[in-house]
């Protein structure tokens, strides 16, 4: 089975993530467990955990379908060494208030050089901080999300996550979650089924299917290769649609979140409905 669904409000508490999801007939979600634009996020209360837990028995919706998203100011590959424990520090966090709501993926923007350091260094960091977070926590796989290659940001090309993963100790905690804009973007076309298979065929070649986890499902405002992270909804945009009929007929999108970001969330709904009419049987 496919798992579409979108990144809903946490707003009020984590607990009110997965109703928010059954609003709009999503079988997966992700949220952010702490306000995502702050450092410091007040602890998870036993009530919100049980209550997190509670509503998503009720919803049908298994944790290993919850994409939870990490704080924005994150940055694992930063050249400051404050600035980096700072960073680490912070996903640790993230990862433990994941292990709290029995949560096993964590999905994460890799990092920057910030044009101060080189990019293998930045790559190594980056690895560094995964595997100081897998050794202080347990259960909760480290996905990495790949960028449309903005600015300074790493993560961009395929051989990048594979150099990550090469440097990652525990290989069976860490993954890829795969986000069609920003891998547009970046320059790997999915403008038409044909161009979807090649890419996903490179991807496998680079990196390997086996380390797909999840997945962002949008459209881009930004054109092929532009490297510039700007989503757009499903049906518009410089994408056009044939790689969503091809997501959804492939052996590796089974059983795994497939996450909507697109920028109007009044059409989620008409949105999962509409990816889920695209499969073959």
């Amino acid at each position: 089975m496919r798992r579409i669904g979108a990144h809903v409000s946490a707003s009020g508490g984590v607990e009110n993530a997965p109703l928010n999801a059954r609003k709009i007939g999503a079988k997966s979600f992700a949220l952010f467990t702490k306000n995502q634009r702050r450092w410091q996020a007040k602890p998870l209360t036993e009530k919100s955990i049980k209550a997190f837990k509670e509503n998503c028995t009720e919803v049908g919706i298994a944790p290993q379908h919850i994409l939870p998203h990490d704080s924005y100011l994150i940055n694992l590959g930063h050249p400051d060494p404050d600035a980096l424990a700072r960073s680490r520090d912070a996903f640790i966090d993230e990862m433990r208030r994941c292990e709290q709501l029995g949560l096993p993926l964590l999905n994460f923007h890799p990092g920057s050089h910030l044009k101060q350091i080189d990019e293998e260094h930045c790559l190594k960091l980056i690895a560094d901080s995964i595997n100081l977070a897998l050794e202080k926590t347990q259960g909760v796989t480290a996905v990495i999300e790949n960028t449309a290659g903005q600015g300074s940001n790493m993560g961009h090309r395929f051989e990048q996550l594979t150099r990550i993963i090469e440097l990652v100790e525990d290989k069976s905690r860490v993954g890829v979650c795969l986000d069609t804009c920003h891998t547009f973007a970046a320059g790997y076309d999915l403008s038409s089924y044909a161009a979807a298979e090649a890419t996903f065929a490179e991807f496998d070649s680079v990196v390997g299917l086996e380390y797909l986890k999840a997945m962002h499902l949008n459209g881009s405002k930004s054109s092929l290769g532009s490297r510039v992270d700007r989503h757009h909804s499903l049906q518009q945009g410089e994408m056009g649609t044939e790689v969503f009929e091809f997501l959804m007929n492939h052996p590796s999108t089974q059983e795994i979140p497939m996450v909507l970001e697109t920028i109007d969330e009044d059409l989620w709904a008409e949105e999962i409905r509409w990816l889920y009419s695209l499969e073959r049987g």
